[in-house]
């Protein structure tokens, strides 16, 4: 620990700093900020607090030349830095204008004390970046009106000093970011297009200097920052300056063979090629054959990409990728033009090869870059003349082909074989090598892989459709390769075979059957032929994947699909790890895809298959783990649902059943004598694991599935109380901590499971008339006075999620038990998340998704409610748009609209709501609309404002809103209100501001995207002092702007007859 004394001298030193009738002690400064970098504990929180209230005391700014100018430690000139940077962006406009001119001129004259000397340039590198940062956010505010001379300044002194013109393009390119990439939310729409204007119309100026440093200067740095400028520019400025110049010409000749401008270079060719116009054909196609002619000098087109760019340095991989992308987008834009011209035919050839070997690359990122252009280029042919090429069937030769399609075919074969070479893993495969060699199971489903995986299986079918007789050679020729062990290995295995299943459903039917039926072979025949478990679980997996994905090859061969379904049971016994995963997944798949073959009676067959496996299912699953189990139930059940006829079915789920209720009643009968049997730990496992089998049952076979729970239901209730009670017992005796222990959690895993079967039943059921009459009652009475009576550490939040489906799913049925729920779990839930935004996440959401819930489709329950509850409920609504948790926000705002829609439908509620609420809801929804921390929730503010202000200014609430409006119409009530809580909330906004965001309010609320953006620029505002000078914030012309959204709003209405209220009608339209 420090001395106290030591802190108390730190602390009274500090408060010296704040005296601003002292002289500023610089060494003091530097000790605190070298405190606030190096010191730790309560040090280090003290020089926190100083240096943040320093920083937010008004006359802060004042120190800032002093601190810039004596001050030895880099930290401390970039804390006066935030200072300054602070008061630029939010009091400037309050500044007395001689103080904003002194600012303006030292920034300057600082910029330039630096950046003139090129030694200093390099050596100040960092902290010059953050006062050219500092003078964008001057110009932001002064440029064009009080500096109209600033692109003419900048311009001219470049010409006069090298290292001077270096940094004065890094302040213009930081400019042009400014403007063009960051200004959304950053400054008002009005004032960003000003900006852009402005520097549309001074951008010659620029050019010409761009142009005479590239012509002129032999300063490779200097250059450098000009075209890394240059590409910043070259998404918005006038076409002009890039297709009726030389630039083109320039950047191709001059700088693509120079090996430290190529990158840049060609990152500028790249975002030339993706502008997207009609009138320079000519210029793109001389851009394409240039630089084509310059790249084969570069990079041959002899040369290995691949190992090119693993042994290449950075800026050699750099610009691969960068070839990748300019190739990629002249050719998505552009390929057409290229087609047209035959002399040209061979350079897109020598264009597509390179994007080949760039393909091979072992780059996923690049890859990405290519597999997207070959996924538009294989599309759109296959779109001009969809039909599948095969020659087998319908004997088509090659005259045939559409002429695009032959052009390209040769390069195309290639891509096949790229794409079978390095297909992606889709998400089914668990067995695979990890980093170490061995064969595990692979847990993770990693979502970017995933991705991958589907966007090269959408490239390679329809490749397969183009030409169905090179993807078959093709593949078939790499299986041989495997199969005589020229190519063997894991790897490459896996991804002929992933290849192999991903065209499942590409190819004719005749044409699949051939095909798989040598595929098969030759895999059964690898693994006869290979020793070693790993070996064997290798081929055993790819064999279920392929197999997995024909689902219409198996459908049509019942023999095959037996012999499958009982291979699969075969490896349900295999333990090496995995296969026992795969077989029950893959045994789910097939479940699901032809269930209806198991439950008939095939030809050669005495009985259906279920019948089958429900015989000797002891004996098929008797070596699989408990969660193998549970796949295994559900996908028996996806069979059994397949069966029509009502009595056949109740018998094959009486035997489906038969294991799990021998084990239940067992437990039962011994629970009946001695019911401390249900603290066991074996017991209550045993009981999670049946309730688990049961859920998944339920999933599969649906609504029928009426028959099993019927028969377990009061005892699984009973037990579910019995739980509960242990639970509350061991809490009440132990406290909460007793939440953590093994016996507890298995004891809650059977609630939680019991609640989920419910839930589970009940969203697939189909009679609502019979849940709420049989299944209802007893639940609300085992589960919602249970949930009352628990301390909150052993409420299930399940219980209120499978209350949510109930009432989604019996909607109008459930209504009125809806005021019983709400008495059980209504304030004792809000107890728990009220205290703050944190605890109890799940309750939390469950909570607010069965008020949503409730409030579409048992909305009159609410109105039925006493007027305590339901302001309770609102209440709670309120408390859910202002959390930070964006999931419960997001209810939130759903379920307020939801709300005020529904009040509106009921007349007679509908006035003394808005009467009693109206202003309340309006204050809370403007309070989190101008809280940054919910600008995610942007929209649905927007949305819900509209409609509220659209119900005042129609007329629609006839009672007055607040009780001293007197004769006062609404809608001026209204605007008047909101402008007052606003200059409350905002007292530094000018009264011009706010009443003009009133007035956009009202005449925008037919436009949800316009009002959205409304909102935006207010945020915008109130980031910021605007003194008496509004004039960067164009409120004449944003009032010129939103008076004609009024008028186009009133011509609209005005051209359906009848919408408007007589009343209103202009004088001219009347008798």
């Amino acid at each position: 620990m420090r001395s106290p004394g030591n802190m108390t001298a730190l602390t009274e030193q500090a408060t010296q700093l704040l005296d601003f009738n002292q002289k500023l002690d610089i060494n003091l400064l530097d000790t605190v900020v070298k405190c606030l970098y190096n010191g730790e504990g309560n040090q280090q929180r003290m020089a926190q607090e100083v240096l943040t209230t320093l920083k937010e005391h008004p006359d802060a700014w004042t120190r800032v030349d002093t601190i810039l100018e004596y001050s030895n430690n880099q930290q401390t000139k970039y804390y006066a830095l935030q200072i300054l940077e602070t008061v630029i962006k939010t009091r400037w406009k309050v500044l007395p204008r001689s103080q904003c001119e002194g600012i303006k001129k030292y920034t300057v004259g600082l910029i330039i004390k630096l950046s003139s000397d090129a030694k200093n340039l390099e050596k100040e590198k960092v902290y010059l970046g953050k006062l050219n940062m500092i003078l964008v956010q001057i110009l932001k505010q002064e440029w064009p009106k009080n500096w109209p001379s600033f692109i003419g300044d900048i311009v001219g002194a470049s010409r006069t000093n090298e290292s001077l013109c270096q940094n004065n393009m890094h302040i213009l390119k930081l400019l042009s970011e400014e403007v063009f990439d960051f200004s959304s939310g950053q400054m008002t729409q009005t004032k960003a297009k000003h900006l852009k204007d402005s520097m549309c119309n001074e951008f010659s100026q620029i050019f010409q200097l761009c142009q005479f440093v590239m012509d002129n200067s032999d300063n490779p740095t200097l250059v450098g920052s000009t075209l890394e400028t240059l590409l910043r520019f070259l998404n918005w400025i006038p076409l002009g300056y890039i297709f009726e110049t030389k630039l083109i010409t320039t950047l191709i000749y001059k700088f693509l063979n120079v090996p430290m401008f190529r990158n840049v270079t060609l990152k500028c060719l790249t975002e030339v090629a993706g502008v997207h116009v009609n009138q320079y054909d000519e210029q793109f196609v001389v851009l394409f054959t240039l630089t084509m002619n310059q790249l084969k000098q570069i990079l041959p087109l002899e040369t290995d990409l691949r190992d090119a760019y693993g042994n290449g340095r950075d800026d050699e991989q750099n610009f691969i990728q960068n070839l990748s992308l300019f190739l990629c987008t002249f050719l998505k834009e552009h390929s057409q033009l290229i087609e047209r011209k035959t002399d040209l035919h061979t350079t897109l050839m020598e264009a597509l090869k390179y994007l080949v070997l760039i393909s091979e690359v072992d780059e996923t990122e690049i890859f990405k870059i290519c597999l997207e252009y070959w996924n538009s280029l294989a599309s759109e042919l296959y779109r001009e003349s969809p039909f599948s090429s095969s020659p087998f069937l319908l004997g088509q030769q090659n005259s045939e082909m559409p002429v695009r399609r032959q052009l390209y075919n040769p390069v195309l074969s290639k891509v096949r074989r790229v794409m079978i070479s390095r297909m992606a893993k889709p998400e089914e495969v668990l067995v695979v090598e990890n980093d170490q060699g061995e064969v595990v199971r692979e847990f993770m489903k990693d979502t970017d892989s995933i991705n991958l995986y589907k966007n090269m299986r959408e490239t390679l079918v329809y490749l397969t459709h183009l030409d169905y007789a090179d993807t078959e050679q093709i593949m078939t020729e790499k299986l041989q390769l495997q199969v005589n062990g020229q190519e063997w290995s894991w790897k490459n295995l896996n991804t002929l075979c992933w290849a192999i299943g991903s065209i499942s459903g590409a190819m004719h039917e005749e044409d699949e059957k051939r095909f798989l039926v040598t595929v098969i072979k030759d895999l059964l025949g690898l693994c006869e032929q290979k020793r070693g478990k790993d070996n064997k679980a290798i081929i055993a997996s790819n064999i279920m994947y392929v197999v997995g994905q024909y689902p219409r090859f198996l459908r049509a061969h019942w023999k095959f699909l037996k012999t499958v379904v009982n291979k699969l049971f075969e490896f349900m016994h295999e333990t090496h790890d995995g296969v026992q995963d795969m077989a029950c997944d893959t045994f789910i798949k097939i479940a699901q895809k032809c269930r209806r073959h198991f439950v008939q009676v095939q030809v050669g067959e005495v009985m259906p298959f279920i019948e089958e496996i429900l015989n000797s299912i002891n004996t098929i699953i008797c070596d699989l783990q408990p969660q193998q189990v549970h796949t295994f139930y559900e996908a028996v059940g996806y069979m059994i649902s397949a069966q029509t006829d009502t009595g056949v079915q109740e018998h094959l789920i009486e035997k489906y059943m038969l294991l799990p209720n021998q084990v239940w009643d067992g437990i039962i009968q011994q629970a009946s004598k001695n019911v401390d049997v249900l603290k066991e730990p074996e017991i209550v496992k045993q009981l999670g694991s049946i309730l688990k089998t049961n859920v998944r049952a339920c999933k599969a076979v649906g609504h029928p599935f009426v028959l099993q729970l019927g028969r377990i239901y009061l005892d699984m209730l009973n037990i579910y109380k019995c739980m509960s009670e242990n639970i509350s017992g061991a809490i009440a005796a132990n406290g909460e901590m007793v939440t953590k222990q093994p016996l507890i959690r298995s004891m809650r895993t059977v609630k939680k499971e019991t609640l989920k079967l419910i839930s589970g039943w009940v969203s697939r059921s189909n009679e609502p008339g019979m849940v709420v009459e049989n299944f209802i009652p007893p639940l609300l009475d085992a589960v919602l006075g249970d949930y009352a009576r628990n301390v909150p550490a052993a409420r299930e939040p399940e219980v209120l999620s499978t209350m949510a489906t109930t009432v989604n799913k019996l909607e109008g049925h459930i209504t009125t038990e809806v005021p019983k729920i709400f008495d059980a779990v209504f304030e004792c839930t809000l107890d728990m998340i009220n205290k703050n935004f944190e605890e109890y996440p799940e309750h939390r959401t469950n909570f607010f998704l069965l008020l949503q819930a409730v409030n579409s489709h048992c909305f009159p329950a609410l109105l039925a409610i006493p007027p305590m509850q339901f302001k309770l409920v609102l209440d709670s609504i309120i408390w859910a748009f202002k959390h930070t948790m964006r999931n419960v926000a997001d209810t939130g705002l759903n379920i307020l609209y939801g709300l005020l829609q529904n009040v509106w439908q009921n007349e007679q509620a509908a006035q003394s709501f808005y009467q009693t609420y109206y202003t309340d809801v309006l204050q809370h929804v403007l309070s989190v609309v101008t809280d940054t921390s919910h600008t995610a929730g942007l929209t649905m503010h927007a949305t819900i404002l509209a409609y509220m202000f659209n119900l005042v200014e129609q007329n629609k609430i006839t009672v007055p809103l607040t009780p001293t409006q007197g004769t006062v119409t609404n809608e001026v009530c209204i605007k008047e209100f909101t402008a007052n809580l606003l200059k409350v909330a905002f007292p530094h906004l000018q009264d011009a501001q706010v009443k003009l965001f009133v007035t956009g309010l009202f005449s925008l609320n037919h436009d949800i995207p316009q009002f959205k953006e409304h909102l935006r620029d207010f945020l915008v505002q109130i980031k910021e002092f605007a003194g008496d000078d509004t004039t960067d914030l164009y409120l004449e012309e944003r009032e010129t702007s939103l008076r004609q959204a009024v008028e186009e709003k009133r011509k609209i209405q005005m051209a359906v007859p009848g919408i408007i209220n007589p009343h209103d009608m202009p004088e001219e339209m009347q008798d």
